[in-house]
């Protein structure tokens, strides 16, 4: 379910979706309905999994890690820095970026970019979805 969402830019209405289709499976694995009336943070506690919109987090945060330590010649890194010029945008609010993403999610664990260049500490920051 999680494969590929390090470079999603994930909105609210995508997040719900994931995390309904994560409980049907999580209440499928332990035999309850929803007619059992158990709560959410029960199943997941008896299951011992974190829930999914933090494991997306944590996996974009790890990209974006991996992504600002490779050199400035690297092609992922190149490929992040794109900026499309001369393009006429539509009528609405403008697109959710990736980068948009980043931001918000370094801004809920409180950290910022300068630390990606220290790997442990970035990675303890940011390993935080695991509940064991």
């Amino acid at each position: 379910m999680l494969y590929g969402t390090e470079c999603w830019a994930v909105k609210k209405q995508h997040s719900h979706k994931m995390g309904v289709a994560e409980m049907r499976m999580l209440r499928w694995m332990t035999g309850h309905t929803r007619k059992d009336r158990i709560r959410n943070e029960e199943i997941r506690r008896k299951v011992e999994v974190a829930p999914i919109e933090e494991k997306m987090r944590e996996n974009r945060l790890r990209w974006f890690g991996h992504i600002q330590r490779r050199p400035m010649d690297a092609v992922v890194k190149q490929g992040d820095m794109v900026q499309v010029s001369g393009v006429r945008r539509g009528k609405g609010r403008p697109k959710l970026t990736w980068g948009a993403v980043i931001e918000k999610d370094m801004a809920v664990l409180g950290i910022n970019e300068n630390l990606v260049l220290d790997r442990c500490e970035w990675r303890k920051r940011i390993d935080i979805a695991d509940p064991n």
